[in-house]
């Protein structure tokens, strides 16, 4: 069975934010200290660009395991990535009311955090977090 590629580390969440450019360390370090309050941990580096938050233990009918984070982001070239993985009753009216922003499968691609609005991500972060931690316990 192949392993997962992003595997965690023992990287600092902090060094890695202090590697971004200045506008990006203000909007990371904020995304830090929300998805630490919600989730209760200090965060930890998954592969090189991934700042990952809480974890969950998973298995897939097929036999494959492994752990990940519950909540987390990591800082590209055209946006910031948030993952937010689970799906819940409010996602999509939430998703309405946050502001600038794309979706992917997994991800929110946001510019700058000055295009959102902060409560409702806020909002999305721990309700993703919870419906995680309640599919996977």
């Amino acid at each position: 069975m192949a392993k997962l590629k992003t595997q965690l580390t023992n990287k600092s969440v902090q060094s890695y934010i202090k590697s971004l450019s200045k506008e990006r360390q203000i909007d990371c370090q904020t995304l830090y200290d929300i998805m630490k309050a919600i989730t209760k941990d200090d965060g930890a580096m998954w592969g090189a660009e991934i700042a990952g938050f809480g974890s969950y233990h998973y298995k897939y009918a097929s036999g494959r395991e492994g752990d990940w984070f519950l909540t987390g982001f990591s800082s590209r070239k055209q946006a910031i990535s948030v993952y937010m993985v689970a799906e819940f009753d409010e996602r999509n009216e939430l998703l309405e009311k946050l502001g600038k922003h794309k979706i992917g499968k997994s991800c929110l691609y946001i510019k700058s955090l000055e295009d959102i609005h902060i409560p409702t991500l806020k909002k999305l972060i721990r309700l993703s977090a919870k419906s995680l931690k309640a599919k996977h316990s």
